[in-house]
Formats: structure tokens, C-alpha cells, sequence
């Protein structure tokens, strides 16, 4: 008789980890609704990485359950490991830059929110209420999009940024340093200072 094995998307967590079972996989990041919409959106009439015949991008992962005994009781827990290549947008130039995600975490899974709650305070490890079916790729999503930077940039921009906007005057150092409101000066000065 074979054995067929677990569904990510309706893991049996009390009994994967019991038996101490291993799952891993790919699904393209097109796929993960919520990280697709956190990319970097595409320039107007730019070819999709299909149409230009990149690669898909994928998120890798992968899941492990163990039962671990504390105290005379049985704790579950599921350790995930995860790698995205994902594409935001840098805050300095707002063009494209390619991120690599890693997430290595591990949830330990108690009878109710209750004790998770208590729990959760106390542990480095996240504490989780032990559901009927976990959906194991909103799992992966859900810490993907806690892993992401905060304020994507290039190391060095493509693009060199520009040092003024509109039709600001730039003030020499020399005049900025005698007199420090030289710069509001030059701010005030423009199209509007006729009216």
C-alpha cells in the first residue's frame, strides 16, 4: 500500500509532526497573491519575464514536524525554511531591485489561542494555536512578507539620482555656509514669487 503525502495546503500538523515527516516543494511567486502585489510593478508596455523567456520565479521551501518532550509533555512543533527571489521597488531610484528572502523559523503548536497567547510572550518561537488543516503556503506567504525589507534599495542605483527639482537654484557651499537660510532663499524663489 503506498503512502501518499501530506497536502500543503491541509497539513495534518498534530500527525505530521508525530511521525516526524518532511514535506518540500516550489510554487511560483505569482501564485502568493498578497507577495505577488508587494512586487515592484511593471513599466507600462514591459515585456513579462514569460514573454521574455526568464524564468519563472519561484518560492522554495521547505517543512519538518517533530514532537519534542518537556516535563512529561508532548510538545508539537514544525520547523520552515524558506528562499524567495522577489523584485520591489527601491526607495532612492523606484526602479526594480532583486531581493533574496530567506525565512528560517520554527512554531510550536499548543490546544488553544488561550495558551498560545501565554505562551507566545515567553518564547522566542512562535506559539500557535494547533488548527484542524494548516494551509502551509499561507504560512510561507505570511513570513515571506514579514522577512521583507522595510526600505528596499540598490547597493549603488542603476540610474544617477537627481540633486535638484523643479527650477529650485542651487546655492554654493561657500553662500550655504555664511548663510544657513540661503537655502530657504533659493526655495522661495521660482514661478510663484511673481504673484
Amino acid at each position: 500500500m503506498t503512502v501518499s503525502a501530506p497536502d500543503p495546503r491541509r497539513l495534518d500538523v498534530a500527525r505530521f509532526a508525530a511521525e516526524a515527516q518532511q514535506l518540500e516543494g516550489d510554487w511560483p511567486v505569482a501564485e502568493l497573491a498578497r507577495l505577488a502585489d508587494s512586487e515592484c510593478p511593471p513599466e507600462p508596455g514591459a515585456p513579462t519575464p514569460r514573454a521574455a523567456g526568464e524564468p519563472q520565479r519561484r518560492v522554495r521551501w521547505r517543512a519538518a514536524g517533530s514532537c519534542v518532550t518537556v516535563g512529561g509533555e508532548a510538545q508539537t512543533w514544525l520547523g520552515l525554511l524558506v528562499e524567495a527571489d522577489v523584485v520591489l521597488q527601491c526607495q532612492r531610484c523606484l526602479q526594480p531591485v532583486a531581493e533574496q528572502v530567506h525565512v528560517d523559523r520554527r512554531f510550536r503548536f499548543v490546544a488553544d489561542e488561550a495558551t498560545a497567547a501565554a505562551l507566545d510572550d515567553e518564547s522566542e518561537d512562535d506559539v500557535l494555536e494547533l488548527p484542524r488543516a494548516l494551509d502551509l503556503r499561507e504560512l510561507v506567504e505570511d513570513e515571506l512578507l514579514l522577512a521583507l525589507p522595510l526600505v528596499p534599495r540598490h547597493e549603488v542605483c542603476p540610474e544617477q539620482l537627481p540633486r535638484s527639482f523643479g527650477d529650485i537654484e542651487e546655492v554654493d557651499e561657500a553662500e550655504r555656509a555664511a548663510n544657513p537660510f540661503a537655502a530657504l532663499a533659493a526655495l522661495r524663489k521660482g514661478p510663484a514669487d511673481g504673484h
